[in-house]
């Protein structure tokens, strides 16, 4: 490109000789042109048409000064004529770098002789204030002796057109963060971003209501002062809050057009004026409900109503906002009953697990003393044969509640499970007093008869005590010691506290229980039963549940839930869990000889069993002894298996399906973790948790919960069933939800392998 000229800054009126060559010369060419029209507007100018034109379209010499423009590009660059822009370069009119960037371009087409064809330029055109975008053409113009004596420029405004392609991807940005299930705070933040770059002189902000559906707290504003954030943080809604506690209050958009003289804002004038706003308008975030969950407000430093525009902008961003919180508040709803216990509402298991850590590290960093209090309370299994379950539960809810009331709110209460529950005292010095004062009130709390309707119910309990670091490095040793020293308290006489004495030997889990289930497996004990799996649409049998049981010589059948943790503490859940899967498979096998139609037969499988490196091969052996075909296995491990260890669980999950053995889910719905799960490992199904499907179709929220459930599973390709159907209004549910099986008590309770026959022929008839 050749080296611009030393005048091509100077700013002059006068044109050359060469300049009015090509004034004369461009309208003699539109006179000819118009001389050639047809007889209908062959008076009408082709200058007048030009001028009528919504795009710019001018002519510039060899300097790049304009030698001639229609109206509206005069118009644009803030001149009542065109003919004012006659001589005049765009250093005359924009800021430097825009004009010394539009010269060059010029001049390289002019050197050249090559026509730039819709570029994009976006620059701020004199007296505005946001950047327009243009999509521009710049041609040579050439004389009779095809000398390019200037160029001919056209350009449309595709501002609008931009800004519509910058909202639409900002949209599609919104909803792929949803997905990846991001922070709330960083979705609503991005949100407002979106909305506020789409306007001018306007901020946005986000209020989220509380649970209780009294007050606002910030969500997000990231351009509004951040002394007015702080200061309308937590404010309670009311019928005269000013726009956005009104809008909550009502459900109702509120537009204040001067917040000085609105009376929703007189109590809230003095803490606005300082910032400047004098407009607010303020749009509720609903539910598919129409429930509130937020505001979605706009502030804006002018007199003024929303436009048309800006209004469906705000429509848009509360229905995007409702979808993030939604989705925050079921992703809540499902963090929450993973880690509570559901008749307590304590924590569970799984917050211990991820809780007791944290605390053993600070304590272990601040030198601390940490207690562990495992209780259990005494003879409740006669409160449950003698009163009935109802009357355990309530036996369990008040105790659990007296406990919690006991404890300080650095402490901590769990249920792990039937009527065990552990206690965690901590922010403890190291040489703190009173541990054992402060359990015997909590066991004296306990202790204290129950009211209810067949008289009132006494309730014992035997605790073992553990302290951190002196009785365990791990929370693992701790609770294994807690346990063992609530066991002496057992054999002591019940309703007694003992301490683990240290020394690495107090007793344990009774010997004789362990030795009865190590027996059990081996000397035929155990048996299995069959809950048939039934498509929700057809009433037909699809598949089938295997589900192991004890029958012990003197006490008769043991339920699961008595034998399994004990399986499971001692490491014997390895060998049940290889016999059950080999009986499962031995069935199959049988049914089929027997001529029944193939069916899938479902084996649950232990977190330690998945731990094994050699599972997968005690599949493929058990597999092949029976003779039967992979792909009518299935085996389901529920997501805190896989998650404890994501890399190796996909490693033996890869190594099944290479079996051709079919993968499941289970309980689904019941952990935190259950959506990286499925995004994470290669399951054929999803088992919805019975703690969802119970409280179908009354709850509104494990309405909500189950409806996502079941759609998540569709856009992932895996099928979905619901266990522990019983009612039929559980069942129109499911229908209506498109989940395709079902299994529980609604269809058949477990049977003997010789049921199962008649089962099938009823069920395809």
């Amino acid at each position: 490109m050749p080296k611009p000229s030393a005048r091509r800054w100077e700013s002059t009126d006068a044109l050359s000789a060469e300049t009015r060559r090509i004034v004369a010369a461009t309208e003699a060419m539109m006179a000819s042109t118009a001389h050639h029209l047809s007889d209908g507007i062959e008076n009408l100018r082709l200058k007048t048409i030009v001028h009528e034109l919504p795009d710019f379209l001018y002519v510039k010499d060899r300097d790049s000064r304009f030698v001639f423009a229609n109206t509206v590009t005069a118009s644009s660059l803030g001149l009542e004529s065109a003919d004012l822009l006659t001589g005049k370069r765009d250093f005359d009119l924009f800021d430097f770098e825009t004009a010394l960037h539009h010269f060059d371009i010029e001049q390289q087409i002019m050197a050249t002789g090559q026509a730039c064809i819709d570029m994009e330029e976006s620059y701020v055109l004199p007296g505005g204030k946001r950047p327009i975008c243009r999509l521009t053409s710049k041609i040579p113009l050439r004389n009779d002796r095809g000398e390019v004596i200037g160029l001919i420029g056209v350009s449309r405004d595709i501002t609008e057109r931009k800004r519509q392609e910058d909202l639409h991807r900002e949209q599609a940005n919104l909803l792929e963060m949803i997905a990846r299930n991001e922070p709330l705070p960083m979705i609503l933040e991005a949100l407002v971003l979106m909305i506020e770059a789409q306007l001018t002189g306007i901020d946005g902000s986000v209020l989220l209501l509380n649970g209780e559906g009294t007050r606002l707290y910030h969500g997000a504003a990231p351009n509004l002062p951040g002394g007015y954030s702080r200061l309308i943080d937590g404010v309670t809604i009311g019928p005269k809050v000013g726009s956005c506690g009104t809008a909550a209050w009502r459900g109702q958009t509120v537009i204040v057009e001067d917040v000085m003289s609105d009376p929703l804002w007189e109590d809230f004038r003095a803490l606005v004026a300082p910032f400047g706003f004098r407009s607010c308008w303020s749009t509720p975030i609903v539910t598919s409900q129409n429930n509130v969950l937020g505001t979605f407000a706009l502030y804006s430093r002018e007199v003024r109503r929303p436009t048309e525009h800006e209004i469906k902008l705000v429509a848009l961003a509360t229905h995007i906002a409702g979808i993030a919180i939604e989705r925050k508040r079921v992703d809540d709803r499902i963090h929450f009953m993973a880690h509570h216990d559901d008749l307590t509402g304590l924590p569970n298991r799984a917050f211990l697990k991820e809780r007791l850590a944290n605390i053993l590290d600070q304590a272990r960093r601040h030198t601390r003393k940490v207690t562990v209090a495992y209780i259990d309370l005494d003879n409740f299994k006669d409160i449950n044969d003698g009163r009935g379950h109802a009357a355990g539960d309530e036996v369990l809810k008040e105790t659990a509640a007296r406990m919690a009331n006991s404890i300080r709110a650095s402490d901590m209460v769990v249920r792990l499970g039937g009527d065990e529950f552990l206690v965690v005292l901590v922010h403890q010095s190291s040489h703190d007093a009173g541990i054992t004062r402060r359990l015997r009130e909590l066991q004296k709390a306990i202790n204290r008869p129950i009211p209810s309707e067949g008289g009132e119910i006494t309730v014992t309990s035997s605790i073992g005590v553990a302290a951190f670091p002196f009785d365990g490095a791990t929370s693992e040793e701790l609770l294994a010691n807690a346990d063992r020293a609530m066991y002496r308290a057992k054999e002591l006489g019940r309703n007694t506290l003992q301490h683990h004495d240290g020394g690495g030997t107090p007793v344990g889990m009774p010997l004789g229980e362990q030795e009865e289930l190590h027996q059990a497996i081996t000397g035929d004990q155990l048996f299995l039963q069959y809950q048939p799996q039934v498509d929700v649409a057809t009433g037909r049998i699809t598949g089938i549940e295997a589900l192991v049981r004890w029958n012990h010589p003197a006490k008769g059948r043991v339920p699961p839930v008595n034998f399994i943790p004990l399986a499971e503490e001692t490491g014997l859940i390895v060998p049940l869990g290889l016999w059950v899967l080999n009986e499962a498979c031995r069935q199959a096998r049988q049914w089929q000889d027997m001529g029944l139609t193939p069916l899938t037969i479902a084996v649950n499988v232990s977190a330690k069993q998945f731990a094994d490196p050699d599972f997968a091969s005690h599949v493929a052996e058990a597999l092949e002894r029976h003779r039967l075909q992979a792909r009518w296995l299935e085996l389901e491990v529920t997501e805190s298996v896989v998650m404890q260890d994501a890399e190796r669980a996909l490693a033996m999950m890869e190594s099944l399906r290479a079996l051709g053995v079919r993968l499941s889910i289970d309980d689904f719905g019941s952990g935190y973790s259950s959506l990286a799960a499925l995004k994470t490992f290669p399951f054929d199904r999803l088992k919805m948790d019975r703690s969802l499907v119970e409280a179908l179709p009354g709850d509104k929220t494990a309405v909500a919960i189950a409806s996502a459930v079941i759609s998540l599973a569709q856009t992932l390709k895996l099928s979905v069933l619901a266990e522990g159907v019983e009612t039929d209004a559980q069942m129109d549910f499911l229908r209506h939800a498109h989940c395709e099986e079902a299994q529980g008590y609604r269809f058949s309770k477990p049977v003997s392998p010789e049921e199962i026959p008649g089962l099938l022929r009823a069920r395809s008839l």
